[in-house]
């Protein structure tokens, strides 16, 4: 395999394994749902959360912070990962640990489902698994080749879905607790075979030698100061989104609404419109993986205009993406809504959000530029500030008495804000 693939073929292979792990995962929720009915899958669903947030937690930003660095061909790889790995299984031990400890009280006192308990506990023995798998992956986006990550995925996916199919339906008979936790599970079995699939893509010469197996200290700082940036920022993010269902529920009963009111039209917009609108991130999130590395490479050669280059055909990526998309949301709300939902409902938030959406769109490319030239502090910043914004509007336009208007123009405000943020910062490190 070559050692850097262009970056229009790397987008070009993320965006093809995309679009099959989005049919595989498709396929997988029809499953679960068929196997598990409505329970199982409202059970799934109110874990998944917690399941995400400390995925994100338990990577600790590591994936990427390796990625850029083996991408600057600086470093010794080998010794590299050999010093994340220390990190990585201590951060999986504390958190692990901790979900085991607080299991009951997140299970009862949480998720207000004493069901979701061994599910919970579950999720503790995955995350060492993922973490480790995501550190390998990681590599070789730092090495530009694109093609173990999209193997390993869909590997993993079709594996999920086998391992459910034969053995949901026994784990049925003992209850839908059980079921669901077998569900979690099923991770390990993926997880596991995703590692045994990147292993298989390391080049034949790979070996290791006893000063490989060293720490670098340098190295561990080196990738904890772009890695805690990129947690903090994914941690607030995730607070702000928290945060949103509570303030905007508690200022609109507050003026007089009443709770049938808030969960109808809540629904609509979080359920119906932002999901149809954000199908394009898709495609966006793609062309950032594939940027990051090109753009670590070329600003430690000291490459600046070539940086430039590589970020703005990716903006234009995007754009050419977005521009599409946004007209047809622009023109046909309610029937895209009718065609996705069987539904008209929040044709006017959706015509509204649309242009705004647009500026979402090249978020992604511009948030992974800054990581890759080390300024994961800024992506930070930017959503520190644009979360605060946010949060302050919502409260505040949301005793104006104009119904969900007040979060539509709050989340507005937020994604201008963070866009025009980050594209100042990379316009600024380009400078330099």
């Amino acid at each position: 395999m070559k050692r850097k693939e262009t970056f229009i073929l790397s987008t070009f292979i993320l965006l093809l394994g995309g679009f099959l792990t989005k049919i595989l995962g498709m396929f997988i929720k029809i499953v679960m749902s068929r196997l598990m009915g409505s329970e199982g899958i409202g059970l799934y669903m109110l874990i998944l959360p917690t399941f995400s947030l400390l995925i994100g937690l338990a990577q600790f930003g590591l994936p990427v912070a390796f990625s850029k660095l083996i991408a600057e061909e600086k470093k010794n790889n080998k010794q590299l990962l050999f010093s994340l790995l220390p990190i990585t299984f201590i951060i999986n031990g504390m958190i692990c640990t901790l979900v085991i400890l607080f299991a009951p009280l997140l299970s009862t006192y949480l998720l207000q489902e004493p069901k979701s308990y061994y599910p919970l506990l579950a999720i503790a023995v995955v995350l060492p698994l993922t973490s480790l798998s995501s550190l390998l992956r990681s590599y070789f986006f730092g090495k530009s080749q694109m093609l173990p990550h999209v193997v390993s995925n869909v590997l993993e996916d079709i594996v999920r879905l086998i391992v459910i199919l034969i053995f949901v339906p026994m784990m049925m008979r003992y209850g839908i607790e059980l079921a669901v936790t077998f569900v979690v599970l099923t991770n390990v079995v993926s997880e596991g075979m995703s590692i045994l699939v990147l292993f298989f893509f390391l080049p034949k010469n790979f070996s290791l030698h006893k000063k490989d197996l060293k720490r670098s200290k340098s190295y561990q700082k080196e990738a904890l100061q772009i890695g805690i940036p990129s947690t903090m920022s994914r941690l607030t993010g995730s607070i702000g989104y928290f945060l949103e269902p509570i303030l905007l529920s508690f200022s609109l009963k507050k003026i007089g609404y009443s709770s049938s009111f808030i969960l109808n039209q809540y629904g609509i917009l979080s359920g119906f419109v932002l999901p149809l609108l954000l199908l394009p991130s898709f495609f966006t999130l793609a062309i950032s993986q594939a940027l990051l590395p090109v753009i670590s490479f070329m600003t430690a050669k000291g490459n600046q205009k070539g940086a430039k280059r590589k970020i703005q055909q990716a903006i234009f990526f995007s754009l050419l993406i977005g521009i599409p998309a946004t007209v047809l949301f622009l023109l046909f709300p309610q029937e895209l809504l009718q065609l996705f939902y069987h539904t008209q409902q929040g044709g006017t938030y959706m015509r509204f959000l649309a242009p705004i959406c647009l500026f979402q769109y090249i978020q992604a490319p511009l948030s992974a530029s800054l990581d890759a030239m080390g300024k994961s502090k800024e992506n930070f910043k930017a959503t520190f500030l644009g979360t605060l914004i946010r949060t302050t509007c919502l409260f505040f336009f949301s005793l104006l008495k104009i119904g969900l208007w007040g979060l539509i123009f709050a989340t507005s405000i937020n994604v201008l804000f963070t866009t025009f943020y980050n594209l100042f910062q990379v316009r600024r490190a380009l400078s330099n």
